[in-house]
């Protein structure tokens, strides 16, 4: 099995504001989707992400980040197992993100040889 990192991306601006009811709706489905994954044993691991950090550049430039006229911001990643990029794909097409306009990246990740279980 490969290894997948899907970056979930989404305006956080244009997202519709939910009640607590439809916030803790969307939540179900998002848990349903990940214990989909996970009872095919190809969930990873990830987290959402907060819409506020920094961005550290050359020349020891800090600025705010994620960028404010940027459209799409990352909200989130996960890292899935799959056979390969196509099934990696299927896995994705019920993603709730896609629901409400947002899109998912997804990307193999190389083996390295960094991984933990390889370096204990």
């Amino acid at each position: 099995m490969k290894e997948f990192l899907l970056l979930f991306r989404a305006d956080y601006k244009s997202m519709p504001k939910e009640s607590p009811e439809e916030m803790q709706a969307t939540t179900q489905k998002w848990m349903n989707w990940f214990a989909g994954i996970a009872a095919q044993n190809k969930f990873v691991g990830g987290t959402h992400l907060n819409d506020s950090g920094k961005v550290v550049r050359n020349g020891d430039v800090i600025l705010d980040g994620p960028y404010a006229e940027i459209k799409e911001s990352i909200m989130g990643y996960t890292l899935i197992k799959a056979a390969s990029l196509d099934e990696a794909t299927a896995l994705v097409k019920d993603c709730p993100i896609l629901a409400f306009g947002g899109n998912v990246e997804i990307r193999e990740t190389p083996d390295c040889g960094f991984s933990e279980e390889k370096n204990m």
